[in-house]
């Protein structure tokens, strides 16, 4: 068998050997290339806005050794001048005004995931969307897999695959997760481009609404008329995206007996094909909750149903448990379920999850970081399913305000608690939980207010009820 040479990749690094590239950020997506710009003998500048004694110890030492140029501290972009090659990470938006004047003298502003795209020999299969995107990404990986794919799992999850690039063969396929960070500014999108939906997200860091949409858009954008783009027929938003498509358009539904698609129907996922219905899996055969996670199927069978027989997702689908952070079962304590959705940082995620739980007695923990979303959406599904709700962090008031707003209206009462702590609150739901009720943690906010991230709030919330 003939050995695969990557041109595109021995062009890349031929160019910039001896040359001046930035890299932007210290965050996981940037780290490895550091080992890699290295290797390739490029003139290498570091920059991060936090201050030297931020930057962990290991890092500052790769920094020293290697003899990279760095510059720390808010104003540190301000040394941004004359590079060739800028890789930024995805929370320094294209936007960055030094960023905008380093473009217009010439230097290529990029991502360590769109260079991924560019070099990538083999078939990508792109999900983005403002929920439920983690979920499909990998239930797409799982498919593959069980069709006897090699694949590459990366983007906002996994490792950066960058660096892989010299081991990715032309029948392998990639699997990316994007995140509107990394499809801003982007000007490639994969053959195959999947949009769960799309609600008001980010808008602490996006210029508005629209800027966060409009970075959406990119995963399909410069798809052309080979591409597939998948979408949610529900969406008011992503509904309307298939006038712009150049491939073509499949939608899937929960709500309508799509004649072209795949749909929820009768406590399964179909796929329709001139009003034909193929079964693709039923509800109980599956391990997932929550009509949302049924979208999620349906978005994963149509990305890869061009890979892989039916049933082979079938089997794929019977087989995968979930993935961590999402509607996760901790633990029964007496007869309380405690389920993790640490992941739902935001109103629709933690409706979604609310309403996985019909005809329950549901004690809800939520709040913390705030993102500037609107909270109105989250007061009538608790007021009509959750019988004890308990609040932490920034947006404790946001949600106590919307609730209590809804509870006049329909005259219900709601039992609200505020704590100054996540322990506090586990301790709080387990005094008041009995036999037969859940414990759902989804704060339908950022972590930011009191974690790291969303998966160290997830695994610190399991500890706690485990100890109980």
């Amino acid at each position: 068998m003939q050995q695969f040479k990557n041109e595109k990749l021995e062009e890349f690094n031929n160019f910039i050997r001896f040359r001046k590239v930035a890299v932007i950020g210290l965050g996981v997506s940037n780290l490895p290339l550091l080992d890699y710009l290295y290797e390739k003998k490029a003139r290498v500048t570091v920059f991060d806005e936090k201050e030297l004694e931020e930057i962990p110890t290991e890092i500052m030492h790769k920094i020293n050794v290697y003899e990279f140029n760095y510059f720390l501290g808010k104003n540190c972009l301000s040394n941004l001048k004359n590079f060739v090659l800028i890789f930024r990470s995805p929370s320094c938006l294209p936007t960055r005004k030094e960023l905008e004047e380093e473009e217009k003298r010439g230097a290529i502003v990029t991502t360590e995931i769109e260079m991924l795209m560019k070099m990538c020999p083999c078939p990508i299969i792109g999900v983005t969307g403002s929920e439920g995107k983690t979920t499909t990404t990998n239930m797409i990986n799982n498919i593959l897999k069980e069709g006897g794919y090699n694949t590459y799992l990366g983007g906002n999850i996994g490792t950066p695959l960058f660096t892989k690039l010299d081991e990715i063969r032309p029948d392998n396929v990639l699997v990316l997760e994007l995140s509107s960070f990394q499809l801003m500014g982007m000007d490639i999108s994969p053959q195959t481009a999947v949009i769960t939906n799309i609600t008001p997200n980010h808008l602490n860091i996006h210029k508005d609404y629209n800027e966060y949409i409009d970075a959406k858009k990119n995963i399909y954008r410069y798809q052309n008329e080979e591409g597939k783009l998948i979408l949610n027929y529900d969406n008011e938003i992503t509904n309307k995206m298939k006038k712009e498509a150049r491939g073509k358009v499949v939608y899937f539904s929960s709500k309508t007996r799509l004649e072209d698609g795949y749909i929820v129907e009768d406590d399964a996922v179909k796929k329709c094909e001139n009003n034909l219905r193929e079964h693709i899996v039923y509800g109980d055969e599956i391990k997932l909750k929550g009509v949302h996670n049924f979208e999620n199927i349906c978005a994963a069978a149509a990305a890869t149903r061009d890979f892989v027989k039916t049933d082979t997702i079938r089997k794929a689908l019977m087989k995968f448990k979930g993935v961590e952070h999402r509607l996760e079962f901790v633990k029964n304590i007496h007869g309380v379920e405690w389920y993790n959705d640490s992941a739902s940082s935001s109103p629709t995620r933690t409706i979604a999850g609310i309403n996985a739980f019909p005809k329950k007695d549901i004690i809800l923990i939520a709040g913390g970081y705030d993102k500037n979303l609107d909270y109105t959406p989250i007061a009538k599904p608790i007021v009509k399913n959750v019988k004890e709700l308990i609040l932490i962090g920034q947006t404790a008031n946001k949600i106590k305000s919307a609730v209590e707003n809804e509870m006049k209206k329909h005259k219900k009462k709601v039992h609200i608690y505020e704590c100054k702590s996540l322990d506090e609150a586990v301790d709080k739901a387990d005094s008041i939980a009995s036999k037969g009720k859940i414990v759902l943690f989804s704060p339908a906010s950022a972590s930011f207010d009191m974690f790291k991230n969303a998966y160290e709030r997830g695994d610190i919330f399991k500890k706690m009820v485990k100890k109980l």
